[in-house]
């Protein structure tokens, strides 16, 4: 290992895989991992999942399956989960342990399956990636393994981007975008809420668009839907907040798939009065604020930009969290968070290391910052400003969230009250 990283804002690949997974009603993932590496990874996702937590089965490799090998015990994990588990598809996930020594997860897999079980395996041990990672190893096996193509439905779109437990707001979220997306005739498959599941993920090959809300993630499962079932795909680099953003949203997608303007322009209007008839009551309660925001490029673009172009705040700060080893991720990130329409661009940092997020905030060059936005791991260097400071990244340690949103119109909303009871 060339560095260490202090407080890393996720995990490994498999705690993203897991997450993913688990958040999808009808699955079940199937650990073959020791039961540190199992309780580390699913406990801190529990939050997230449908099915999480101590509720993960696993085959709890000890030192008698590092030595011997554990496919035996993880052939016995699977009988049992498919005996006593309430799921329709499983996936066995392997963790570090097993990758090393080589256990082979996918033959045990290939026999449940030729028994007629929908049983398949993910092997990606958990040190070849970190969590965002393991969202698209997820999507790009299900490509490979599950979903069959499906007869297009030109009204259906799928939704992706939003990473279950590290967007701690990711069910909200959802929801508003896809609320958004149905006024415009549409029928979306988030995966995540709505009660959707299985056959959601089923009929995704069927779609018309995939929509990814990130300005970097799932270029390869992308990829993998156009070539194998000619499903194209529009990204939206950053999390739509607010008028500007969320109207752009709205028109990027109708003209990718030529939505009537007319029914377009009507739903525009109509949530954009909704919208101002509420903020004009709380025009400057947050005005003339020099802002700072501290976290995932998702969020720290939507928010930045939302408070920003629509509220009239300064951007003095803006620190991408994530580490991202594409030039063209970070000057397609830089680009959203410069082109904002009625100020200079904040000062934009690429940290994934909590020491060196600390030492720029401290560094006395933004003692003028009124307004932070981060996550609880930046607390500490936040009271040492003269500042406003709350925490609307991840991870989020001060509140428990179900479904509350910061996206779309009414996640607008809902940001402002809460930066305003935080006064």
């Amino acid at each position: 290992m060339s560095s260490i990283v202090q407080n890393p804002r996720g995990g490994c690949v498999l705690s993203g895989i897991s997450a993913t997974l688990g958040a999808i009603k009808g699955f079940c993932p199937v650990f073959h991992a020791g039961p540190g590496c199992t309780m580390q990874t699913s406990a801190a996702t529990t939050a997230a999942n449908e099915l999480g937590g101590v509720l993960v089965p696993c085959s709890n490799m000890l030192e008698k399956e590092v030595v011997f090998g554990g496919i035996e015990k993880l052939r016995s994990t699977v009988a049992g989960a498919l005996e006593v588990m309430d799921a329709d598809i499983f996936v066995i996930l392997n963790g570090c342990t097993s990758g090393v020594i080589g256990d082979d997860v996918e033959s045990v897999a290939n026999e449940f399956r030729e028994k007629g079980e929908k049983v398949y395996a993910i092997e990606t041990p958990g040190f070849q990636g970190n969590t965002e990672l393991g969202y698209e190893v997820v999507w790009n096996n299900l490509v490979d393994q599950v979903i069959e193509k499906r007869e297009k439905n030109d009204k259906l779109v799928n939704l992706f981007g939003l990473i279950p437990g590290l967007d701690k707001f990711y069910r909200g979220n959802l929801e508003e975008l896809s609320r958004i997306l149905r006024r415009l005739g549409l029928e979306v498959n988030n995966f995540f809420v709505d009660g959707q599941g299985v056959e959601n993920v089923l009929s995704s090959s069927g779609a018309a668009l995939n929509i990814i809300v990130h300005p970097w993630l799932f270029e390869g499962p992308a990829k993998k839907y156009e070539e194998k079932f000619g499903v194209p795909y529009l990204r939206i680099a950053g999390l739509p907040i607010g008028d500007t953003d969320t109207t752009a949203f709205v028109r990027q997608v109708a003209e990718a798939l030529k939505l009537d303007k007319k029914l377009v322009d009507e739903v525009i209007a109509d949530e954009q009065d909704y919208l101002y008839r509420y903020l004009e009551h709380g025009t400057g309660i947050l005005g003339w604020k020099r802002l700072a925001v501290v976290g995932d490029s998702n969020s720290v673009i939507g928010m930045t930009r939302y408070l920003s172009n629509d509220y009239s705040l300064i951007p003095k700060l803006a620190i991408v969290t994530e580490p991202l080893f594409r030039d063209a991720d970070k000057e397609r990130i830089t680009n959203r968070l410069s082109t904002l329409t009625y100020c200079d661009a904040p000062d934009i940092h690429f940290l994934p290391d909590q020491f060196d997020i600390d030492g720029v905030i401290r560094s006395g060059k933004y003692d003028d910052v009124t307004l932070f936005l981060g996550s609880s791991n930046d607390r500490e260097a936040a009271s040492y400003l003269d500042t406003m400071f709350y925490e609307v990244t991840f991870p989020i340690t001060s509140r428990f969230i179900f479904n509350k949103t910061v996206a779309g119109y009414r996640g607008a909303l809902s940001l402002i009250e809460d930066l305003f009871s935080n006064l």
